[in-house]
């Protein structure tokens, strides 16, 4: 679908920012404490970092060139290691109700795994130890590989938001460019196998020497609301029967993040939407993605959903959200920046 005829870059589809003085009003009744006024709509301000940001390395950049160093940093006793597993993570706990935690390999048993042979990157420093991510895919069985038999290898998004940002942020990253280094064995370009470069951080072909680096593919999600109504969407994919959640697609080339949020609620709703305001961001690394949070001022209220997309999308009030069970429906996982958005709209409130 296509964006409304009318629309056009004129100053009623702009995102404003801030106004001198607007400050004041911040914490007002009218204008609650994560909120700023722009233009016709309120900006809600992000209230805490979203899971899997706020890492606590130092990524150095500069010592993934000093082979030398890296070399060191592989056989040091005290470097971390964090395995992935078919895109799955090591944890401790989160059963039966005891707290996740994520496991990190050091000492003799990091060297054991090391030396099994998987694609491996540096990751960065942590309060000066040097962490790598490494893949061990390729052992069908990796736990004899490790010095624990209480760990056990999870999907992230499962325990992501119970295990601390911190270490979830370090165990999304190294599952991000562990994907990245299974996928990109051979050249887009010619074929030819690609050879790990600057410590894991860039693969250079054999054959005619196209460097390739990990990359983010960039994803709007946002809530469209006006008045005390936001709109929600149940998707084909979602495996819960029950849950609703933002509207989110991908940005396409030649694309402003503004217009990718008006063109995609309209193929996927048909609502126009005017004011765009950024929120925050989240890495998404399941597989590859950034997600980009936005809030939307909707223009118009029918909604014709697009059935590959969707199968419902309502207008839901915040007293419904904030009551979603009593009126049979779930809002999205603790862990999604799209749970992150519900819940600063309904504080603004």
């Amino acid at each position: 679908m296509f964006l409304p005829e009318d629309y056009s870059p004129s100053e009623r589809f702009l995102a404003p920012l801030p106004q001198a003085g607007t400050r004041g009003t911040v914490g007002s009744e009218k204008h609650p404490q994560n909120t700023y006024t722009g233009g016709n709509m309120s900006i809600i301000l992000a209230s805490r970092t979203n899971v899997y940001s706020g890492s606590p390395l130092e990524r150095v950049g500069e010592k993934r060139e000093d082979e030398a160093w890296i070399q060191a940093a592989l056989q040091h006793p005290d470097s971390l290691f964090v395995p992935v597993w078919r895109a799955r993570s090591l944890i401790r706990g989160g059963e039966e109700g005891s707290k996740p935690e994520a496991v990190f390999i050091t000492g003799e048993a990091a060297k054991e795994l090391h030396m099994a042979g998987g694609p491996w990157s540096f990751l960065g420093l942590r309060e000066g130890r040097a962490v790598f991510a490494i893949d061990v895919s390729h052992v069908d069985d990796p736990l004899p590989l490790l010095p624990t038999d209480v760990a056990r290898f999870v999907d992230l998004r499962n325990v992501g938001s119970a295990v601390g940002n911190e270490d979830a942020s370090i165990l999304a990253h190294a599952r991000g460019l562990m994907h990245w280094r299974v996928k990109h064995r051979f050249c887009g370009v010619c074929g030819a196998p690609c050879e790990a470069k600057t410590a894991g951080h860039m693969m250079l072909c054999t054959g005619c020497e196209t460097q390739h680096f990990p990359r983010s593919d960039p994803a709007v999600i946002m809530l469209i609301h006006q008045g005390d109504r936001a709109l929600l969407g149940h998707s084909t994919r979602f495996p819960n029967a029950k849950m609703y959640s933002t509207l989110a697609g991908f940005v396409e080339p030649g694309e402003t993040l503004e217009e990718a949020v008006r063109r995609e609620v309209m193929e996927e709703v048909g609502v126009s939407v005017g004011n765009v305001f950024y929120h925050s961001s989240q890495p998404w690394p399941f597989p590859a993605n950034i997600m980009l949070g936005f809030y939307g001022e909707a223009l118009s209220e029918e909604i014709t959903i697009d059935p590959t997309e969707l199968k419902d999308a309502q207008w839901f009030t915040r007293d419904q959200m904030r009551n979603c069970d009593a009126h049979g429906f779930q809002l999205p996982r603790l862990d999604s920046i799209a749970r992150r958005l519900i819940e600063d709209w309904l504080t603004a409130g």
